[in-house]
């Protein structure tokens, strides 16, 4: 039921509200106070699921030799029966892997899975009373808003550093060669050792895995979006790897001569020239040759080799599809079933 106010006919002013009188408006105190205690809540909540990820791999020595490294990253418990998230980077060639719990309880971990197109990892501990962070929708955040990150930079186990999101919708290279796309940007302060952690809001809920920063700049940080976390998180836990279609092609961006393009009234004023294809792929089998330019993908246009990456994905595998490609002056479809691969074309 609307709220309805009587006025008297005596036209009397009302008296002012005591809730909105300037003698009771909040303080510049009471809002840092406020910022404070949000800040303290989130580490106080999610603390506890973060955990410091020792990782022990080999390099070679010039010598020919190998020598064992260490390193350290951050990753979260997602799962009470032990799963832990974390990038991909942070456990990239590890023969060994120990986690350690913020209540300084430390046990090894074994791998389950990672995706380095999105730097994601899943790896796994048995230990008790296990406490997984709440996740959060990372397609509802805004920004300008509050966010904490929590992990271990240097060794340092749980330190916590607050900011904004700067912007949303970034894309950020992987170390493979693809793009992540709907990136976090935030300037809450990260360094080497926060990879893997959480990007958490003000309600303590995960947004992001923790994931990258920009050097020598400072307040440029990255975080990939949780919801791209939990679809990969889910589908490694399950298979182990992430199933992505793959064709054969090596190949580089190119311009398209403009009489080419409105000759054929192309969608797109750039493609992807071929330079090679492999044995026995897709492409080899489907009839690409090297200075074909591709231009189209099952009717939808292909500018970049980040736009055939987006439509090689993992429901394509197997599935016939059409190529459109410009050859010399003449423009060809070709038929082609993309199969599985984690990396390439």
């Amino acid at each position: 039921m609307p709220h309805v106010t009587l006025i008297s006919t005596e036209q009397r002013q009302p008296s002012p509200d005591p809730a909105v009188s300037p003698s009771t408006s909040p303080t510049d105190a009471d809002l840092l106070d406020a910022y404070s205690q949000a800040v303290i809540r989130v580490a106080e909540q999610v603390s506890p699921s973060v955990v410091n990820i020792e990782v022990y791999s080999t390099q070679p020595r010039r010598s020919g030799t190998a020598q064992e490294a260490r390193g350290n990253g951050s990753g979260f418990v997602i799962t009470p029966d032990g799963y832990i998230l974390t990038n991909s980077h942070v456990v990239q060639g590890a023969y060994r892997l120990e986690v350690t719990l913020a209540d300084g309880y430390k046990t090894a971990a074994e791998m389950i899975g990672t995706d380095p197109d999105t730097d994601l990892a899943v790896i796994r501990i048995h230990a008790p009373n296990l406490v997984p962070v709440k996740l959060g929708n990372s397609q509802a955040i805004r920004v300008g808003q509050l966010v904490v990150a929590i992990g271990n930079p240097y060794g340092f186990q749980a330190t916590v550093t607050a900011g904004v999101v700067s912007a949303l919708g970034r894309s950020l290279r992987a170390r493979s060669g693809r793009l992540i796309n709907d990136v976090i940007q935030t300037d809450a302060a990260l360094n080497p050792g926060n990879s893997g952690g959480p990007l958490v809001t003000s309600q303590g809920e995960v947004i992001g895995v923790n994931t990258a920063i920009i050097l020598p700049a400072q307040g440029i940080c990255f975080a990939t979006a949780i919801n791209t976390a939990k679809y990969v998180a889910a589908a490694l836990i399950k298979d182990g790897r992430i199933r992505r279609g793959y064709i054969g092609v090596g190949g580089q961006n190119t311009p398209l001569h403009r009489r080419l393009v409105r000759f054929h009234n192309l969608p797109v004023e750039t493609g992807v020239l071929v330079l090679s294809t492999e044995p026995n792929s897709p492409a080899r089998q489907a009839g690409l040759i090297q200075g074909d330019v591709i231009v189209g993908f099952e009717e939808e246009p292909i500018a970049s080799i980040d736009d055939l990456h987006r439509r090689l994905s993992e429901d394509k595998v197997g599935v016939r599809a059409t190529l459109t490609v410009i050859r010399g002056t003449e423009k060809r479809l070709l038929t082609i079933v993309p199969q599985e691969s984690p990396v390439s074309l």
